[in-house]
Formats: structure tokens, C-alpha cells, sequence
């Protein structure tokens, strides 16, 4: 084979390569575009008016509405955090209204590693458990000494019965639960490390299930702090 063939199969080789793989570049925007447009899809058949408000951060996707005439958050969040055994998509929902507590109470399910979706492993203080709340659980608050009612929170934890459910989070701007939307998939992550979710898309039953759920446990709280004063 001359020179000449063989530079002209080596620049058609690279060709090839260059078309492929700009090729696998469109159809992954594709399908990231696709996967945004039902993502939003899901949540506007809930929170009609949610506008995406998202900062460009990576992985992080933000919707914010109003339901029920209160104040929405809808986040989904990519968790690649080397110390996961898989890449995790969780999906934070919030109602950002005021509520009648006096500092940051946090709720972690099973947490033996950190996140990139919560502030748990900075809050210092750890507080004792009441009567009805998960055996994995542990709660820690940002200020020493002070008192949560804890017997009206843990009678609102329904949504934590089936393991999905991650951290709920009351501070007085708000509350919120988040929710494990997937795992990724283990043979792509293993092979190629890529955080691949499949077709786990956000449920609508989901997101209403989770806001009636914060809704009652926000109303319950100010509710009976109204009745104390």
C-alpha cells in the first residue's frame, strides 16, 4: 500500500470517527432535550405555572410555581459523588412559606455518606429521637438545645414508609422532602462510568403525594404553634 492510500484510509478512518461521534454528541442532546420536555410535562400537570429557574449548575435542574396558592420548588438533582456505589437522580420538593420553627431541623434516612443536595453533614448538633420515627433516621438541627415538635412531625412521615424517600428538611423559610428518582444503571456505570438513568421519568402522583404530605406536616406545625401562643 503507497504512502499516499494509506494517508488518504487514515484521514477517511478519522472522518469516519469525527461523523460518529458527532453523531452520538446530537443524539445525546436529543434525548437530554427530550428528557427535560417530560420532566416538565410531569410537573406542570401539578404545579401548572413552574417556570425552570435553573442556574446552570450541573446536574441540577429548578422549577418554582405556586399549588395550592403557596410557594413551589421542584429540583432534580444528579449525585456522582465518587463515595456512592452508584450515581444517584433524587427529586427535591419544597414549599417555601414560613413555618413556626425556631432553626433548621434535618431529617437524613441512612446517612453514612455525604450529598450534593443537602447541608446534613455541616449541621453540628444531633438531636434524640421521639416515639415514631424510622430506626435509620437521625435528626441534627444548627442550634444547640433547641426544641422541635417532634410528636407532630413524626405522626407526618408517611412518605418515608418505602424507602424512597431520603431527607426531610423544616427551617423556618420552608420545607422538604427528597426523593430517590433512580439509580443509575450498573453495567453502563461499571464499563463506561456514565451516569446513564434510563427512562425513570418524574411521576405527577409523585410530586402531589409528596406536597399534600408537606402541606399537612407545614399546616400541623403552625397550627399548634398558633394554639401555644
Amino acid at each position: 500500500m503507497s504512502e499516499v492510500t494509506s494517508a488518504l484510509l487514515g484521514g477517511a478512518i478519522v472522518l469516519a470517527l469525527a461523523l460518529h461521534f458527532a453523531w452520538l454528541a446530537r443524539r445525546g442532546r436529543g434525548r437530554a432535550s427530550a428528557a427535560l420536555a417530560a420532566d416538565e410535562a410531569g410537573i406542570r400537570a401539578v404545579v401548572a405555572d413552574a417556570d425552570n429557574v435553573s442556574d446552570g449548575t450541573a446536574g441540577v435542574v429548578t422549577w418554582e410555581g405556586s399549588w395550592n396558592g403557596q410557594r413551589v420548588q421542584v429540583r432534580t438533582i444528579v449525585d456522582t459523588l465518587a463515595t456512592r456505589k452508584l450515581p444517584a437522580r433524587w427529586l427535591g420538593i419544597s414549599i417555601t412559606e414560613k413555618v413556626a420553627v425556631p432553626a433548621i431541623f434535618d431529617m437524613m434516612m441512612r446517612p453514612g455518606s455525604p450529598t450534593t443536595f443537602s447541608n446534613f453533614d455541616h449541621l453540628q448538633h444531633t438531636l434524640p429521637k421521639a416515639p415514631g420515627f424510622p430506626v435509620e433516621a437521625v435528626l441534627r438541627t444548627d442550634r444547640r438545645g433547641t426544641r422541635f415538635p417532634q410528636g407532630i412531625i413524626a405522626g407526618h412521615l408517611e412518605a418515608f414508609s418505602d424507602g424512597r424517600a431520603k431527607e426531610l428538611l423544616i427551617t423556618p423559610n420552608g420545607v422538604r422532602i427528597v426523593w430517590l428518582l433512580a439509580e443509575a444503571e450498573r453495567a453502563r456505570y461499571g464499563v463506561f462510568r456514565q451516569a446513564a438513568f434510563g427512562d425513570a421519568q418524574i411521576d405527577p402522583a409523585v410530586i402531589q403525594r409528596l406536597l399534600v404530605s408537606l402541606s399537612e406536616l407545614r399546616d400541623a406545625i403552625n397550627r399548634s404553634e398558633r394554639q401555644v401562643a
